[in-house]
């Protein structure tokens, strides 16, 4: 999706790389359970208007490169995420809960970095082209 989102008031277009591990980084996203991981993650994103542009699920982490609402907060998705995932895998296979005795499935934490289709020289530029020093009656504000 290259598309930015628009609604009433707003375009936008946000995007994110998340990465989340399995709790001592055990390989038991194999077979099954991989494919049911994959399955669970494709639903909470549908279900939370989040689009997922490309995704790796290996045996014992997880990466997503995500395009997201303007109303999520990426911890809260990845919390949701998290959540949903483990509860599910650990009530759907027994081994799991068996080996995650704890109930906690994935690692505390996750990485999570923005991405999108400009650099930061991007928009240093864009704001130097707007920092007009030498007309003082601009109305432009110039933070340093």
């Amino acid at each position: 999706m290259n598309e930015q989102r628009r609604s009433g008031h707003t375009v936008t277009r946000f995007t994110a790389h998340l990465v989340r591990v399995t709790k001592y980084r055990y390989p038991v996203l194999k077979g099954d359970i991989k494919q049911r991981c994959q399955e669970l993650l494709i639903q909470l994103c549908d279900t939370e208007d989040v689009q997922i542009l490309k995704g790796v699920v290996s045996k014992d982490h997880v990466h997503m490169h995500i395009e997201y609402p303007p109303k999520l907060s990426i911890s809260d998705l990845v919390k949701r995420m998290k959540g949903r995932t483990s509860r599910m895998l650990q009530m759907e296979y027994p081994e799991l809960k068996r080996r995650y005795w704890g109930r906690h499935f994935w690692a505390i934490g996750y990485g999570g970095w923005s991405t999108g289709n400009i650099t930061e020289e991007m928009v240093q530029e864009y704001l130097e082209h707007h920092r007009n020093p030498s007309n003082k009656d601009t109305g432009n504000m110039i933070i340093e």
